[in-house]
């Protein structure tokens, strides 16, 4: 026989896995300091290379686009290698805290 439920009330079977009384964890994947540094050098990548073009092109190389152009190019590629640096050094950084606290806790725990 089935058993009847009350409005309201529902079996375990019929219970969402998606509703739960604890809270859930809404922090982003990805740390705040770690989007703005990107959001940075996107805009460095867009504007150092066309704003050296443009400050090159008239000024120093005299209408010689060419030159304006490889120095907007390596422009970009300044600004590319600052990421790459930028970037393992907030890794190494993130490591060597690991390792601290893993340092830490087996201190305590001796």
């Amino acid at each position: 026989m089935a058993s009847r439920l009350t409005p309201g009330s529902e079996s375990p079977s019929e219970k969402s896995p998606f509703s739960t009384t604890e809270a859930s964890d809404i922090t982003p994947a990805v740390p705040t300091d770690v989007i703005y540094k990107l959001l940075g050098f996107t805009l460095a990548m867009v504007v150092a290379p066309i704003g050296t073009y443009f400050l090159t092109v008239n000024t120093i190389f005299r209408g010689n686009s060419t030159w304006a152009g490889a120095t907007a190019a390596l422009m970009a590629n300044i600004v590319l290698f600052a990421y790459v640096i930028v970037a393992m050094r907030d890794d190494q950084t993130e490591r060597e805290e690991a390792n601290e606290g893993k340092d830490v806790k087996a201190k305590k725990e001796q």
